[in-house]
């Protein structure tokens, strides 16, 4: 005697299947993007997506301690208290710190270096980081978060 499920069914499963047609649609994004990137590379294109350099009016160092909740402590490169922060509080300025604390790490280099705040003429903010080469500018995140950093810079 044999038992069979409910659920069973006597044909066989056929594979599901991606259509032909959405298939050949991404190979023919992934080529085009490809060759695009190339030749644009190949032609020396410069980068027209950049932020606008202006002279740096105002400068300040300071390091970053960010912890993993959002914290995060500002001292000045001698260790004078900036400002401590609370998780509440870290928010951007913390997500920027852990950034670059990956970055270092990932590079053997040492946590506790400072990074520089800079403004140009033109009112942008960015802040570097000389050890790694890693650089942001801030107004590419908002308004609200270049002003967490300019709070520090003021």
């Amino acid at each position: 005697m044999q038992y069979q499920s409910a659920h069973s069914s006597h044909r066989p499963s056929e594979p599901e299947k991606i259509p032909p047609v959405l298939l050949r649609g991404v190979a023919f994004l992934i080529v085009a993007s490809m060759t695009i990137v190339t030749s644009a590379t190949i032609s020396g294109r410069p980068a027209t997506s950049t932020p606008p350099v202006s002279k740096t009016v105002a400068e300040t160092a300071f390091v970053l301690d960010a912890e993993m909740s959002g914290a995060v402590r500002i001292t000045t490169p001698d260790g004078t208290l900036i400002a401590d922060l609370a998780p509440e509080a870290g928010g951007f300025i913390s997500g920027v710190a852990r950034v670059i604390e990956f970055n270092r790490r990932k590079a053997g280099l040492p946590l506790n270096a400072p990074v520089r705040l800079t403004r140009g003429e033109n009112g942008r903010m960015a802040i570097h980081d000389p050890l790694t080469g890693w650089s942001a500018d801030l107004m590419g995140f908002g308004a609200d978060n270049a002003r967490a950093f300019a709070r520090l810079l003021d």
